[in-house]
């Protein structure tokens, strides 16, 4: 099965939906419940931070590491949770 963007960002919307408002995930949470096996959501890591970068451009999703919120072009490393922006 492949898994397009748009997969990838009605997953994130969705277990994001699912959680308080002021919770958060791991994007790591949005490609395991894409892709059972460990390769294949390991695969899919790179697309899921393009498209929650692309969100967090639109103001749909905030992208955090530790207490900073960063702007997309800044999660090309290190661990970073996704959460409800102002236009979720």
């Amino acid at each position: 099965m492949t898994v397009s963007n748009l997969d990838i960002e009605r997953c994130l919307i969705d277990l994001l939906s699912r959680r308080a408002a002021t919770a958060s995930i791991c994007p790591s949470d949005v490609a395991r419940a894409l892709v059972s096996d460990e390769d294949g959501w390991r695969a899919l890591m790179p697309s899921v931070r393009q498209t929650a970068a692309k969100l967090a451009r639109e103001e749909r999703i905030s992208i955090t590491q530790g207490s900073e919120t960063l702007t997309p072009d800044r999660i090309d490393h290190g661990p970073i949770r996704l959460r409800r922006g102002p236009k979720f």
